[in-house]
């Protein structure tokens, strides 16, 4: 996880407050008004034609939100997300989780803690945005070993040659062709799901 060096400043970015018409609503607003954040409010859902990728932040109500509120899948908010909890239900909480908060702020909200949910928030979220593009580094690379093997697989049972000659004359051919062994593979594999058996025998 990153850390950071200095304060962090959230001036010129903006929220969304996914709440009913509360005076939880209005502490939010005066605090990230004092922290330069603009900011929208709705109730009951967001709007269809929402731009996610012109928000920062994402305020919702814990207590009386569900799933078809939000244009995402649970776990899936496009930005960092704050839950805002007056109900301790069992119930309501793991709802919130499964959302994937970043961070909560209990009701009533006062004149302070919007800072420090929003600090918590921007680490939690960018950890979560970095073990996601992990992941899927990850599985592209496992998906490209599966296509490696299956391609070396097709070699050796079509022309009757060891793993190694199988796997030399894969390389030897995604070097004449310019291209990548795993891109060379799978170009292999594809002909021969399609019908159109090609082998270059260097």
């Amino acid at each position: 996880m990153s850390q950071f060096k200095t304060t962090p400043k959230f001036d010129g970015q903006c929220a969304l407050i996914l709440h009913r018409p509360h005076p939880v609503v209005d502490a939010i607003t005066r605090q990230l008004t004092q922290l330069g954040v603009r900011y929208q409010t709705h109730w009951p859902e967001l709007p269809a034609d929402l731009d996610a990728a012109a928000f920062n932040h994402l305020f919702y109500d814990a207590d009386m939100g569900h799933d078809g509120q939000f244009p995402w899948a649970p776990g899936k908010a496009p930005m960092l997300s704050i839950a805002l909890i007056g109900s301790e239900a069992p119930g309501r909480l793991a709802w919130a989780i499964r959302l994937g908060a970043d961070a909560h702020l209990l009701k009533p909200i006062g004149s302070g803690g919007i800072f420090a949910a929003l600090v918590i928030a921007s680490q939690a979220f960018e950890s979560r945005a970095a073990q996601a593009a992990e992941l899927s580094d990850l599985r592209e690379r496992l998906a490209g070993r599966q296509v490696l093997a299956e391609a070396t697989a097709c070699l050796m049972m079509l022309d009757n040659i060891s793993a190694d000659a199988a796997y030399e004359r894969l390389r030897r051919t995604a070097m004449t062709e310019r291209k990548s062994i795993e891109a060379m593979a799978l170009q292999i594999v594809e002909q021969l799901r399609s019908g159109h058996v090609r082998t270059d025998r260097a």
